[in-house]
């Protein structure tokens, strides 16, 4: 039995001898046929992933630096739109003013000279007056030294020529 033993164990260690070579032969062979290519593809997976990560933050970066802007410009915007809305309340405020100051020296103007044309109008009626009193009373006093006249032919006389005085005025 001993010696079984002693063959077994001779036999064990060749065995052992031939599957550590085996293994070892084994893993040379997956070394060089799938250990590269399988590090290689983790390797390149390792760096897409990287670089999603990194263009992912990139973009967030952007967005943001955009969102940003957009707020910004939207700000200036509003400030803008304030000014101009300010601007042409201030051009109309100014505008109507001036159209209202227009107006009323306008209407002065036309004030004044309605003023001077009815005192214009007056003093020629004045005028006209003083020279129909004027003529009347040459006339009169004309007519008067003609002939001697009673009373009542004087009042007769000097009815008979206003009436004639305003029929020559309404003519």
């Amino acid at each position: 039995m001993l010696l079984h033993l002693v063959v077994a164990r001779t036999l064990y260690n060749g065995d052992t001898i031939f599957y550590a070579l085996s293994f070892i032969l084994l893993m040379w062979i997956v070394k060089i046929f799938a250990w590269k290519p399988v590090t290689k593809m983790m390797q390149d997976r390792s760096n897409k992933i990287s670089n999603d990560i990194d263009n992912a933050e990139k973009s967030r970066k952007d967005a943001a630096a955009m969102a940003e802007e957009r707020q910004a410009a939207l700000a200036g915007s509003r400030v803008e739109a304030q000014t101009i809305v300010k601007d042409a309340k201030e051009n109309g405020q100014q505008q109507r003013e001036q159209i209202v100051t227009q107006a009323q020296t306008d209407a002065q103007s036309l004030k004044d000279k309605a003023q001077k044309d009815i005192a214009q109008e007056r003093e020629d009626a004045l005028a006209s007056a003083r020279n129909d009193v004027a003529d009347l009373s040459v006339e009169i006093a004309s007519k008067l030294l003609q002939r001697e006249l009673k009373a009542d032919d004087q009042k007769a006389l000097i009815d008979s020529y206003i009436e004639g005085l305003g029929e020559q005025h309404e003519s």
